[in-house]
């Protein structure tokens, strides 16, 4: 089997950006895969590094994925230093590739990483500080805290996860507010922490003890703020701490971990296992969160997860992305031994996202059942591809 061509597409997509890749072969199976730095401020450099990387691969076995991904990683030059576009666009062509060996084998990638050891996958809702539903809107008062938390547990949500500083008590996000009195770095505010506190308290009582709470930063507080935050959240009762410092800042990282009494967790903007290496080592993270889509595919996620698995990390893979990065999650998770829960990212439930998506891939009272068509088990919808904003194809 040789690979023919490969399709770069720019779905059209109302609030963000997905990019995702089509690999053909000359025996008429194709594989999907998505590049996960689409959405942000990086569109342009996934359509890039997938334009890249789909000219490298023609003419190659599909079948040899563990070569190609090698490849790539030594022989591009900038695929050893990594980072973000190439990791991304590593893990799209790698993701199409499982994918296609799993079509041509008749079965689940699962099976061929291993077969299951979670027969169910429990996952949580994301994001609440955008409410929960199909309005996204930036919500300031306890009282829309406590709605979204019940919005999401009428759904079967067993956990959800906020920003609790992630929106001003003007209504706006953080990072594009310049209010003075909302300061994430340096000190903040009695006022904000309390605010912080009060929104979460308000989750704690719409979901009562046995709800769990994850608490999402960004990144956008430094060491010192992110101590003050976490110790006033203490008392909730916290599922774990995201991204409390900067994602590359081993350091600070373990600075929080030591001085919060709450498991801190990170790695969506961590790449490869030499990214994951030393917060490991140093114990710095006990949740991972590597993105299959962004760390290197479906080979390279796989190991991250299990070499964490040597130092009792557990693991909840990040999901922001289409549909096609909801499957190639599912498809590792179902796998892995220290699967912890599973995003369901406040984007992705959206109409437009779903769409996607030639399959329903969605959770039943807040837990999923991997799919048990070959290969990945989704594929971009053929309305998705017709109504792409650009089509790239090499040959």
């Amino acid at each position: 089997m040789k690979i023919t061509s490969v399709d770069v597409f720019e779905c059209k997509f109302v609030k963000d950006k997905v990019v995702c890749v089509r690999v053909n072969t000359d025996e008429g199976i194709s594989g999907f895969g998505e590049v996960g730095l689409a959405y942000g401020t990086a569109h342009h450099a996934a359509v890039g590094i997938a334009r890249d990387y789909a000219g490298y691969i023609i003419g190659k076995d599909p079948m040899r994925i563990e070569q190609i991904w090698e490849s790539i990683f030594r022989n591009t030059f900038w695929g050893m230093g990594s980072g973000t576009v190439i990791a991304a666009g590593m893990a799209a062509i790698d993701i199409a590739l499982w994918d296609i060996k799993g079509k041509a084998l008749g079965v689940p990638v699962y099976e061929l990483l291993g077969g299951k050891t979670n027969e169910t996958i429990r996952a949580y809702a994301s994001q609440l500080q955008f409410d929960w539903g199909d309005v996204h809107r930036n919500i300031t008062k306890p009282e829309d805290y406590y709605e979204a938390t019940k919005k999401a547990m009428a759904q079967g949500y067993t956990a959800v996860k906020v920003d609790p500083i992630g929106v001003t008590n003007a209504g706006i996000w953080a990072r594009e507010s310049n209010d003075p009195s909302w300061k994430m770095r340096g000190k903040m505010s009695a006022e904000m922490v309390a605010t912080g506190y009060q929104r979460v308290a308000a989750m704690r009582e719409a979901g009562g003890k046995d709800l769990d709470i994850i608490i999402e930063l960004h990144s956008y507080t430094d060491a010192i703020t992110a101590v003050q935050l976490g110790k006033a959240l203490e008392p909730l009762n916290i599922y774990y701490y995201e991204e409390p410092v900067h994602p590359l800042n081993v350091e600070n990282m373990l600075e929080v971990h030591k001085n919060v009494n709450i498991p801190i967790a990170s790695g969506e903007r961590i790449y490869t296992r030499w990214g994951f290496r030393e917060f490991l080592e140093k114990g710095a993270i006990q949740v991972i969160q590597p993105d299959v889509c962004n760390t290197g595919g479906i080979s390279e996620t796989k190991k991250i997860c299990d070499m964490a698995n040597i130092y009792d990390a557990s693991v909840q893979i990040h999901v922001c992305g289409g549909p096609i990065s909801t499957a190639a999650a599912l498809q590792i998770e179902t796998v892995i031994p220290n699967f912890l829960i599973h995003e369901v990212h406040e984007g992705a439930i959206k109409k437009e996202v779903c769409e996607l998506g030639k399959y329903s891939i969605q959770p039943v009272n807040g837990v999923y059942t991997v799919p048990d068509r070959p290969g990945i088990g989704q594929e971009l919808s053929d309305k998705a591809m017709a109504e792409a904003v650009n089509v790239y194809t090499f040959k």
